[in-house]
């Protein structure tokens, strides 16, 4: 698994958008690529994405820009990474693993979908909400989102 800079920078630009936006305001993509130190054109390709996943709107014309379409509590890391189309998979496979007649059985193979798992459900259980609260992370609390106070 390997989070790319578009990931990184969706997450960035995600995250400035809820700050810049806490009135539900549209932001412009220059303003994020400007807050962000991110290309423009780079942010317009990610949003895009975002906005076809249903993350984000956009508003049209002088004043416009983007806000987010779901509240930030039910915006995760994981919803953003899959958005912006990074693949949160650890899974060992190259091109003869679609035809390896020992997947089922093999062991390795379920580590690696285990981790994969655990990974998966670490990033669905972080908030932008939680993330914005400024609370420590701490991947073992049991408090929702693997958030610590």
């Amino acid at each position: 698994m390997r989070i790319t800079t578009r990931g990184r920078y969706a997450l960035r630009a995600s995250l400035a958008l809820a700050k810049l936006g806490k009135d539900g305001s549209p932001i412009s993509i220059n303003n994020l690529a400007e807050q962000e130190n991110i290309s423009s054109v780079f942010l317009e390709q990610i949003f895009f994405k975002l906005r076809k996943a249903g993350i984000v709107s956009s508003v049209r014309g002088p004043g416009g820009g983007f806000c987010f379409a779901q509240p930030l509590e039910q915006l995760t890391v994981k919803k953003i990474l899959d958005a912006s189309g990074e693949e949160l998979n650890l899974t060992a496979r190259d091109k003869h693993s679609e035809n390896c007649s020992r997947i089922e059985r093999c062991l390795s193979h379920l580590v690696w979908t285990k981790a994969t798992e655990l990974i998966n459900g670490f990033f669905s259980s972080i908030t932008l909400a939680s993330i914005l609260e400024n609370e420590r992370f701490d991947p073992g609390s049991d408090k929702a989102g693997g958030i610590a106070s």
